[in-house]
């Protein structure tokens, strides 16, 4: 009798384990409070019947993952800051993936080979929780935040591992007359900020934001517009004065996926309709513009605010960055 249920055990085993499996995707850096990525999960599971799990690893702790299970994959996909899915392919953990979302995808928003492909966008400035001010102004300028009246109320991501802290730096040290060759404004800069006992997260951010906790975050416009317009938060949303960068946000197949084909499912459905307007309903770029309703967009600062955000060469961001991180602990932490 043992035999015979230990045989049954084996068949159900056998006949279910590929049908679960079949079932799941994992995507390294999917955390549900991080650009809608709870609401887009559960529609992906709707729409697909895949079960993405979610992720709280940010995009340097992610390609990390990647390079170390190299020999052994785990993740399927990964969501990643533009200049890390560029390491990443330079460090052979992603492959190519051409998808029928990927095809309508702009020429610059995507890699010739398909190792990555663009999902939206967002500009970076100043996430700010006016209550938590208490009274004082709202800062409008990057050099507004080294005011002594902001001790221990600006707050950052560890520019030399998220990515979100990487555009950061980019962002200061192109605003302040840097260039990608040189860094030494944003480095003056964060040395000033930390006489001024900045809080540094090593994550996601944006529920010490709401609670007030950190009063000002530098942080992407799409975080600042939930936190008004969805959870109803007294948060303004600031482009910095000196000016601003936008960045990518991109999608990657791990390379010897162990569930390939529903990872590719799951970059097909970031793309497509139903995907691309729930990003804009989370108040992202979506990479097709079509997916942003009049009504959404009305919720963003003016396109005359946004006239002071452009970007980089994202190729040679991807290039500098391990330089910068490195500098960034030798000389600021």
């Amino acid at each position: 009798m043992l035999t015979r249920i230990i045989a049954v055990l084996f068949l159900l085993l056998s006949v279910c384990g590929p049908a679960w499996a079949q079932e799941t995707a994992i995507c390294y850096n999917c955390p549900p409070e991080w650009a809608g990525w709870g609401n887009q999960l559960e529609l992906i599971k709707k729409e697909t019947g895949i079960t993405v799990p979610l992720d709280n690893k940010n995009s340097g702790q992610s390609v990390s993952q990647l390079i170390a299970e190299r020999q052994n994959p785990v993740a399927d996909v990964s969501y990643l800051g533009i200049s890390f899915a560029i390491n990443a392919m330079n460090s052979d953990v992603i492959e190519p993936y051409k998808g029928a979302g990927w095809q309508a995808v702009p020429a610059n928003l995507k890699d010739p080979g398909g190792n990555w492909v663009t999902i939206h966008s967002g500009s970076l400035g100043l996430m700010v929780n006016v209550d938590a001010l208490e009274g004082k102004p709202i800062p409008k300028s990057w050099k507004d935040l080294l005011d002594p009246r902001y001790k221990g109320m600006v707050g950052f991501l560890d520019p030399s591992s998220a990515f979100v802290g990487y555009v950061g730096a980019v962002a200061i040290n192109q605003a302040l007359g840097g260039t990608l060759d040189d860094f030494s404004p944003a480095i003056g800069f964060y040395k000033e900020l930390l006489k001024n006992d900045p809080i540094i997260p090593k994550q996601t951010a944006y529920a010490r934001v709401l609670s007030g906790e950190i009063p000002i975050l530098l942080d992407y416009d799409f975080n600042a517009y939930r936190a008004r317009h969805t959870d109803k938060a007294n948060v303004e949303f600031v482009i910095p004065a000196e000016g601003s960068i936008m960045v990518p946000y991109v999608m990657t197949l791990v390379k010897g996926a162990p569930h390939q084909k529903n990872g590719q499912a799951v970059i097909d459905f970031v793309l497509s309709d139903k995907g691309q307007k729930l990003w804009a309903e989370n108040f992202l770029r979506p990479v097709f513009p079509s997916a942003m309703t009049p009504e959404t967009e009305a919720l963003f600062l003016p396109d005359s605010e946004y006239q002071r955000v452009g970007a980089v060469d994202y190729g040679k961001m991807a290039e500098v960055q391990e330089a910068f991180g490195a500098r960034y602990l030798a000389e600021v932490e």
